[in-house]
């Protein structure tokens, strides 16, 4: 199967030759890390079978461990996941999504720790502020945001996904208030006004407002509100690309004469499309994703967030003394990366019958990577 780090390790070379001198520090590393992932550099083990009739030796080498790479972290995936699905109430869910208007993507990629963060600052802040008004809510909700800045087809499109609760616990802790409005949880037209004037004064106070055309302050900003159900499913959708970037190896189909091709599955007609690039844009594409070092990817907020742990509690026992919820069919989620299976990693791959002890420790290379 074609690999993203064997598209770095082909054309890796001729783009920083090309674009070095314009290669930020976090996507030097990127391509770097991903280039060596699971290769002598970052060192190994050799394991040999216990099977007298094979005794074949296998190579493993490390994982480079890098955030965006496509081919690590699933294991910490999953603990992320047990995790978030620990904290999940028994309630409904709703799943918003805030998107940057076109005229701030320049200003957000030039400035990406600044704009990223105020994103999903401004975001969360204007859902907390139409969710306290008791016409909609009335309570404090928990939800969580995830920061994504791509289209299925790799292009730069910042925008922050929150999973929140449809409901609230009561500002003195008694009660757990449902939303008033199965449909909707907040009015998303009234919430695209708050957080669009919650970004205008964001970005003044960070010096950057003058570099925003005016023209932006006066159209609609998109803000998107669909029930989620239980929360599961938008959570399995979301812990895809907590550890990882813009595209996995299994929708990539082919290198030929120096063309990328892979494919996406369109929102609106859940038709597959296919994209053939010059594998120069298709690293370009990439590496726009990659955020940089200290960026965070995911934040919690409401009865949620790290302070709010005796809130959280005081709402899932309210939660557990009422009946169940009506309704709440999961939404449904484009499924973009078939699960790839894993291999039994202590049974030797080419008998199938022994299994693989340890026999030698290959320590990282002090070289540049492949």
């Amino acid at each position: 199967m074609l690999e993203v780090a064997e598209i770095f390790r082909l054309h890796g070379a001729a783009y920083r030759a090309r674009f070095g001198d314009r290669l930020l520090p976090s996507h030097a590393r990127a391509v770097r890390d991903i280039e060596a992932c699971r290769t002598p550099y970052f060192g190994g083990h050799v394991k040999q079978c216990d099977n007298c009739e094979c005794g074949r030796k296998v190579y493993v080498y490390h994982s480079c461990g890098n955030r965006n790479c496509p081919k690590c972290h699933r294991q910490q995936t999953e603990r992320w996941l047990d995790k978030q699905r620990a904290r999940l109430l028994p309630s409904l869910y709703y799943l918003l999504t805030f998107t940057l208007p076109k005229e701030l993507r320049t200003l957000a990629f030039t400035h990406q720790n600044k704009i990223y963060g105020l994103l999903m600052r401004c975001a969360a802040a204007a859902l907390q502020k139409l969710a306290a008004d008791p016409r909609y809510v009335g309570g404090r909700l928990g939800f969580l945001g995830v920061l994504h800045t791509w289209t299925r087809a790799m292009l730069y499109h910042p925008h922050v996904h929150f999973l929140a609760t449809a409901g609230g616990l009561s500002r003195d802790g008694t009660q757990w208030i449902n939303a008033k409005n199965p449909a909707f949880l907040v009015p998303v037209e009234a919430l695209s006004l708050i957080f669009r004037a919650k970004v205008c004064a964001a970005l003044k106070k960070a010096g950057l407002l003058e570099q925003v055309p005016r023209e932006v302050w006066k159209k609609k900003w998109v803000v998107h509100c669909q029930p989620a159900g239980s929360g599961q499913k938008v959570l399995d959708y979301l812990g895809r690309y907590i550890f990882r970037v813009a595209i996995t190896n299994s929708r990539l189909e082919s290198i030929d004469d120096g063309q990328v091709t892979f494919r996406y599955r369109d929102n609106r007609t859940q038709e597959t499309r296919h994209v053939t690039i010059p594998v120069l844009e298709f690293i370009r594409r990439f590496l726009q994703h990659v955020v940089p070092r200290g960026c965070a990817k995911v934040r919690y907020y409401g009865i949620w967030s790290a302070s709010r742990r005796r809130q959280l509690d005081q709402a899932r026992d309210l939660l557990l003394n009422l009946p169940p919820p009506d309704g709440g069919l999961d939404v449904v989620v484009p499924n973009t990366a078939a699960p790839v299976p894993h291999p039994d990693r202590t049974r030797c791959p080419y008998c199938g019958i022994g299994l693989l002890i340890e026999i030698e420790r290959l320590y990282p290379q002090r070289r540049s990577p492949p």
